[in-house]
Parts: structure tokens; C-alpha cells; sequence
């Protein structure tokens, strides 16, 4: 019969048990998600990147070093339904109908069981939601407060709940939050003040020393928020209402702005991005430095470059790495650098909480290690390409070397001008000698 040497040759193939179970496991493979937001961090941008005290989410859950912060993250939970009066059951189940939709936000498979996952999500997320009432209303916190008063915990807490590995979907925070279940009287029943959205804000601007940020509030209550790493970034990122000036990088090198005479100045606290240059003028907005900024902006950082399609942060950085490695100037790199962020300082530019020239300045260029430029679309491009452009221009080197080593100080300035008065006496003596030694037409 046709086709019947083919059959028994099918059946006794070896190959076949390793084509079904390859099979099984491609069909079980499930499909990526448009809602994936939270990543692990890339190597080349790991640096201090687990959490070191307590777990927010499943990907770090049940580590050693974390089990200390567990029963008190359950007393939350505990405190978090009394204050709402509603039921465990109930939050139970508003998390278990949200399960298929919070386990595709994370960009690997979560290998727990289904009652296991919800109950890590539940716990956390009344946790967190319970911080951030504690530190915006005193009233809700106990004497007894292992974060907020004995001892003290709030400074070794709040920086794991920045780490891009350390999140919980904000959706979730929102779907259990009720403003209105929460009773308290500084509250003054403003449920506007009282969203997610604004206990974050109080909570991160004034932790991470954020200034000018309330008006990107607007823009974030009409966006999606991922996370709050995500409401971070959005918190530094300019106002849509203004274009980006990006454009191809020509050069971006290590000029020597100020050896070239270039004036540096303070910018608006409104937008950290808003980095202006015109008429010899480097208008930059403050930004402070502690020991939780590199932290803070590597983990942008690695979100922006998993997830985002601008590059906003990572082209600040390289920026701001450029300004405080201007070549050679001074005797070593090291004292360069630091002698840059003194300048930045000098200025009002960079607010330096480290106490230390040259930790701020490796910091700053810490912050630029991993980082990759797209020289097709940098968001500073223009900027950097102005600045280029006036540092080779040879008039401004003189006159900046004239003022800053020649004329910058009093005495320094009457040394230089003496000899250069008495040179143009001595011209116009020579040109009056001439002159009379000119027979006379009389």
C-alpha cells in the first residue's frame, strides 16, 4: 500500500520523543506582554542593585537577609485593613482577579503558586501603601514603629523601594487604595491631595531632595504609571510642552569649557533637562548629590534603557559626566575632576552633600559607566555642538587664559596694566618726538 514503508519508519524513529517534548514545551511557552515593566538590571549597569533590607515584590522574595522586614510588613497589612475596615477576603480577592495581569508586568516567569503570588503581592503592597500614609500623616504612626520611630528604619527602607527589581505594579497600589476609607484629620477629606499619585510625590521629591517637580504632576496624572521607578524618571523628565532640541552628535568630547571662558550659571530648578547655552553662558539647573543619587539614577537609568524609547536620563548623564572631565587643566585627572565639581559648586550648580570634591566628581562619572550613546538622536546634541564650537574658537581661549591667569586678581590685573599704560605713553612720547623733529612749513 502507498505510504506503508513510511509509517513504521515514523513510529521506530528515535528523534520522536525529543520532537513531542519539545514541543509541549514550545506550546507552553506563553506570549510577551504589552504590559512588561519591570526588568532585571543589565549587567553592564549593576552596581548595588538588589535590596538590602526588604523585598517588594516576588523577584527578590524570601532572600536571607530580607526575612527580618516579613512580620513587620504583615503588621502593615494587619493595621491597613483596620484602618479601612475591609475584609482580608476582600483584598484577597482583588488581587487574585488581577493575578494574570500583575504576573505579566514582570519580564521574567514568577515560579510560585497562584495563592503564593498573591499573597506576596497583597502583603507588599499594603505595606508600601501604609509607608507612604505614615510619612505623610504623623497620626498614623506608632510609638512602637519599627520604620518611623524605634529605631528608626525609614533611611535603610525607602532606597530599596527605588530599585527597578524591587517593584510592584502601581496599578495594584491604586486598586487597593480608597482615600475615603482612611480616616485622618489633617486630611480635610481632599481626596486630590490624598491619591497614590501625590503620597508618592511627598514621599520621593523630599527624600530624593527633587525640586521644581510639581508641575510635572499634571502630566503624570495623565499618563500611566508603571511603577514607581517609573514616576520617578517622570518626576526628573522636561514638560511636554517643550521640544526636545535633539539632533545628530557631531562630537562629543571632554572640552575645556572653562579654560575656553565659559561662564557657568545655575539654571531654573523647574527642570533638571533645561541645560541652555548662549552668548558664552552655561546655564545649568541644580542638581544635588548624595550618597543615594548614583543609586537612584542607575536604576532610571536601567529602566529607561529596558523599557523607554527616549534616552532622556542617559543622555543627561553622559552630558553632565562631560562637564566634570575637561582634560588636563590641572596636575592629575583626579584633582581635575575634582577642581570641576568645585567650579559646579562655586556656582550653585551642583549642591554636594558628600562633603568631598572628589567623591562628588567620581561620582558624577560613575554615573556614566554602562551607559550607551546614540549619536543619531542625543537629546544635547545642539547644546554640545555650540559648546564645541566656542571652545575652538581662539579669541575666547585668549581672552579667558588672559583673565583667569593674568588678571584674576586686583594686584594681578596693575601688573598687567602698568606695563601696557607705560608702553602706550612710551608709543605716543616716540610719535611726539617725530613729530616736532618734522621740519616746519613756516
Amino acid at each position: 500500500m502507498e505510504g506503508s514503508d513510511q509509517a513504521p519508519h515514523d513510529i521506530e524513529n528515535p528523534c520522536i520523543p525529543l520532537v513531542i517534548s519539545m514541543s509541549e514545551e514550545l506550546d507552553c511557552l506563553s506570549p510577551l506582554s504589552s504590559l512588561c515593566c519591570i526588568y532585571r538590571v543589565p549587567e553592564r549597569l549593576r552596581r548595588a542593585y538588589p535590596p538590602q533590607v526588604v523585598s517588594m515584590g516576588p523577584l527578590h522574595q524570601g532572600k536571607e537577609c530580607l526575612k527580618a522586614m516579613e512580620d513587620h510588613k504583615k503588621r502593615y497589612l494587619q493595621d491597613y485593613i483596620l484602618w479601612t475596615r475591609v475584609s482580608l477576603a476582600d483584598y484577597v480577592q482583588k488581587v487574585k482577579d488581577q493575578e494574570a495581569k500583575l504576573r505579566s508586568c514582570y519580564a521574567e516567569t514568577i515560579q510560585v503558586s497562584s495563592d503564593e503570588f498573591v499573597r506576596i503581592i497583597l502583603v507588599d503592597a499594603a505595606s508600601i501603601i501604609e509607608v507612604l500614609l505614615r510619612y505623610c500623616f504623623d497620626e498614623l504612626q506608632d510609638e512602637n514603629d519599627r520604620i518611623f520611630n524605634k529605631p528608626w528604619m525609614l533611611q535603610d527602607v525607602w532606597p530599596d523601594m527605588r530599585l527597578l527589581e524591587n517593584q510592584l505594579p502601581f496599578f495594584i497600589l491604586e486598586e487597593l487604595f480608597d482615600p475615603k476609607k482612611i480616616k485622618v484629620s489633617s486630611n480635610n477629606n481632599n481626596t486630590e491631595r490624598f491619591s497614590m499619585l501625590n503620597l508618592c510625590h511627598n514621599f520621593f521629591k523630599t527624600l530624593m531632595h527633587i525640586e521644581g517637580t510639581d508641575g510635572n504632576m499634571e502630566k503624570l496624572c495623565a499618563s500611566k504609571v508603571e511603577h514607581f521607578v517609573d514616576f520617578c524618571r517622570n518626576l526628573y523628565l522636561p514638560l511636554p510642552l517643550k521640544p526636545p532640541a535633539k539632533g545628530r552628535l557631531e562630537t562629543l568630547k571632554h572640552t575645556q569649557h572653562h579654560r575656553a571662558g565659559v561662564k557657568f550659571k545655575v539654571g531654573s530648578p523647574k527642570n533638571l533637562f533645561d541645560i541652555q547655552f548662549g552668548n558664552g553662558i552655561l546655564e545649568i539647573p541644580k542638581l544635588a548629590i548624595s550618597d543615594e543619587t548614583e543609586l537612584t539614577i542607575r536604576n532610571l537609568l536601567a529602566f529607561e534603557q529596558c523599557h523607554c524609547m527616549e534616552n532622556y536620563i542617559n543622555d543627561y548623564v553622559v552630558t553632565m559626566d562631560c562637564f566634570v572631565n575637561t582634560q588636563p587643566i590641572y596636575t592629575s585627572a583626579t584633582v581635575n575632576t575634582a577642581k570641576d565639581v568645585e567650579l559646579l559648586v562655586k556656582h550653585g550648580i551642583v549642591e554636594n552633600m558628600l562633603g568631598d570634591s572628589s567623591g562628588g566628581s567620581t561620582l558624577i562619572n560613575n554615573l556614566a559607566d554602562g551607559v550607551i550613546v546614540d549619536s543619531n538622536d542625543f537629546y544635547f546634541a545642539i547644546l554640545c555642538a555650540d559648546l564645541n564650537k566656542y571652545c575652538r574658537t581662539s579669541w575666547h581661549k585668549w581672552q579667558a587664559n588672559l583673565r583667569q591667569n593674568y588678571c584674576n586678581t586686583p594686584l594681578a590685573t596693575i601688573s598687567i596694566a602698568a606695563p601696557i599704560f607705560l608702553l602706550i605713553l612710551t608709543f605716543i612720547q616716540a610719535v611726539c618726538s617725530v613729530i616736532s623733529a618734522l621740519p616746519s612749513k613756516c
